[in-house]
């Protein structure tokens, strides 16, 4: 297919203390979250610093991609368009559009697209390009990047990042713990979540020689009386000091960078539990820019094009 212009999509986030609430209520659109919670979380992004990386990260990995297809002679535009804050999807579909462009690839900067997670996504995509008034714009997603080469390098080297940061004598003990957002029990089997995740951590457990790992859930939302994804990660680095571990490996595979998922549920939270249970908790860093997961992202874009360069 012929396109005009890529649109990198995220999830967005407050940028500066003042817009924090404005965001979760963005993200809630009218859904009845006692205050309370909603507090508890505002009080994560307070924890953190008042604001999320996760808009400038994603502007840097746009970057990235764009550099990346340049250099193989492909100069498309790539613009970032947020679901819960600016640039919003639709603002971003209204500029592409108003400058020429009628055929988008979307890329989705999830580390598993199944099902469920592009849905969410494509509600709001859908709903901008209705506004637009054009029948014949259209936007095709990228494929997903979990099982691509480069993604799996990206996720075997910041896991040998954070073996190397342990003390020397804890290297070859330390459990190996991969995480991913928790979702329904229902949506995330039925929709291919949990099978992405089982076969990503393979994958690099594989990648990486190592044989035995675990697999945990962290950040979850929702009425507590649901069933969501388990174990949580808390649970794993509890029952790992019980049985006699003396480190962790944390490697969060369900994100792509960093954000409050990451900054407060691993770095604070998780690692107040392991201090109280006497456990060292190495956490991996996430792909982010890492070349070969960009790479991946640009093959994606590539074949999609049509024209991908095979040469070394």
């Amino acid at each position: 297919m012929s396109a005009d212009a890529i649109m990198v999509i995220a999830f967005g986030g407050p940028e500066r203390p003042e817009e924090i609430r404005p965001f979760l209520r963005h993200v809630l659109q009218g859904r009845p979250v006692p205050p309370n919670r909603i507090e508890q979380v505002a009080h994560h992004y307070e924890v953190i610093g008042g604001r999320s990386p996760i808009n400038a990260l994603t502007a840097r990995q746009a970057a990235a991609l764009a550099a990346n297809l340049a250099a193989r002679e492909h100069r498309l535009p790539v613009e970032l368009g947020m679901w819960h804050a600016a640039p919003f999807i639709a603002d971003t579909l209204q500029r592409l559009a108003a400058g020429g462009a009628r055929r988008v690839i979307g890329v989705v900067m999830a580390s598993f697209h199944d099902r469920a997670t592009l849905s969410r996504y494509a509600g709001a995509v859908d709903a901008g390009i209705a506004a637009l008034g054009l029948p014949d714009f259209s936007l095709r997603y990228a494929a997903s990047p979990e099982a691509l080469p480069g993604f799996i390098e990206a996720c075997a080297d910041s896991v040998r990042d954070a073996f190397a940061r342990l003390p020397p004598e804890l290297r070859a003990e330390a459990r190996l713990v991969f995480t991913a957002h928790s979702v329904p029990e229902a949506v995330g089997r039925d929709a291919g979540y949990v099978a992405r995740y089982e076969a990503a951590a393979a994958r690099v457990a594989r990648a990486l020689g190592v044989d035995e790992f675990r697999l945990a859930y962290q950040s979850r939302s929702g009425n507590p009386a649901d069933p969501w994804l388990e174990p949580d990660i808390g649970t794993v680095v509890r029952a790992e000091a019980d049985s006699g571990k003396r480190a962790l490996v944390v490697a969060p595979i369900g994100f792509v960078c960093d954000h409050v998922e990451v900054l407060y549920d691993l770095d604070v939270e998780a690692r107040q539990i392991a201090d109280q249970v006497g456990i060292v908790l190495s956490r991996a860093g996430t792909v982010t820019t890492h070349p070969a997961y960009i790479e991946s992202l640009a093959e994606t874009v590539l074949e999609m094009l049509g024209s991908v360069d095979d040469s070394p």
